[in-house]
């Protein structure tokens, strides 16, 4: 018997990856007060970011000890910033499980050349041996998989006394899941995943002893002007204040203080992470219960609660049908698994989105997998 399509849809169908859901009640009202047609090296565009990165650091309950700065070029000019800066000091372990770590393994061993450089690696669905990785060394990894949907299930397996440093692309992770900043000594992440808002801006979050690193030790390569975090040796303090490399949107940062004030109100970490734990819950119980879907992570404990990467018992064709069908009725955007994952479904269940939404959604996939099988 054919498939009625279900009754109920969901009010919001941006179920993106990224750029993600905007926050709930999202209006451009939200930005009439942006600083727009002002510079950002006025006292009051310096006012804004410093408070950017101020309300980032309350929310996520970043160290105080640790530095904050927005940066250019999303999430991936964060990461180089912290690669091309950090690193040559001594051996990097490099982990890679899905597409971003292997960008960041090719940033390392065929742009920077390292010559001391393990790759720890692990198919889509699964995640390196965590006991294998040195922290003699440095160690460049994601907290969450974006395009596989695996996570690192906490930070039990970074030790305290390591003599290395952990970089960390949290991008998919920030604002969902519990980073733990004692094991980390750079992360950084864009808020067009986290939160929702606008992109071409990163965060880049340093600890002390990246600090340090970032101090004694001067990469052999040249710096491009947007990669360079110190002058004359020393940190440039500055550009953890507000004052940017480069020129940002202030349109963008005033959509992140939106964001980032909803985040407060609501409860902070403690709230969002629970909304996306209430998210990917309406997502597993449907799998649960589903014989031809399964969540492509092999483990429980490793399944991301914001990129939910699924697999289809189904021809390959499947889920790109799917997608297409669910967007064409205007149920849901932007579904369709990342182009260098299996074959797939991949479902953003971050905090910014509805969990009625995505209980909504559900009876809608099981009609999309009919017509489209």
């Amino acid at each position: 018997m054919t498939m009625t399509k279900p009754a109920v849809r969901p009010a919001t169908a941006h179920f993106s990856s990224g750029p993600c859901a905007k926050i709930p009640g999202w209006s451009p009202k939200l930005l009439e007060t942006a600083l727009v047609g002002r510079s950002h090296r006025s006292a009051e565009g310096k006012a804004r970011l410093k408070q950017a990165i101020k309300l980032t650091g309350e929310v996520l309950e970043v160290p105080p000890s640790y530095k904050i700065a927005i940066v250019p070029a999303s999430d991936t000019g964060a990461v180089e910033m912290a690669l091309w800066s950090l690193l040559g000091a001594r051996g990097v372990d490099l982990l890679a499980w899905e597409s971003f770590g292997e960008g960041w393994v090719t940033d390392a061993v065929k742009h920077l050349k390292l010559k001391d450089a393990r790759i720890l690696k692990a198919s889509y669905g699964e995640l390196p041996d965590l006991g294998d990785v040195d922290f003699n060394r440095d160690v460049v990894f994601t907290w969450n998989g974006t395009t596989s949907g695996v996570r690192v299930p906490d930070g039990a397996w970074i030790p305290s006394d390591r003599s290395g440093l952990t970089i960390c692309d949290a991008t998919s992770g920030a604002f969902a899941q519990n980073l733990d900043f004692a094991k980390l000594d750079v992360v950084t992440f864009s808020w067009q995943k986290a939160l929702g808002g606008e992109g071409a801006h990163g965060v880049l979050i340093l600890s002390p002893r990246a600090v340090d690193r970032l101090e004694s030790h001067v990469p052999p390569w040249p710096l491009p002007k947007i990669f360079r975090l110190t002058s004359g040796g020393k940190l440039s303090q500055n550009i953890f204040e507000g004052e940017t490399i480069n020129t940002p949107s202030m349109l963008c940062v005033e959509d992140y203080l939106a964001a980032l004030h909803w985040a407060r109100g609501i409860g902070g970490l403690k709230s969002l992470r629970a909304r996306a734990d209430a998210n990917a819950a309406v997502i597993d119980r449907w799998v649960t219960r589903t014989p031809w879907v399964q969540n492509l992570s092999r483990r429980r404990d490793t399944q991301s609660n914001t990129s939910v990467c699924l697999k289809l018992d189904a021809d390959d064709a499947v889920p790109i049908k799917m997608a297409k069908l669910l967007e064409a009725e205007g149920v849901a955007f932007d579904i369709k698994g990342h182009r260098d994952a299996p074959p797939g479904l991949r479902i953003w269940c971050g905090a910014t989105v509805e969990t009625s939404d995505l209980e909504a959604l559900t009876p809608w996939l099981e009609w999309a997998f009919e017509q489209a099988r």
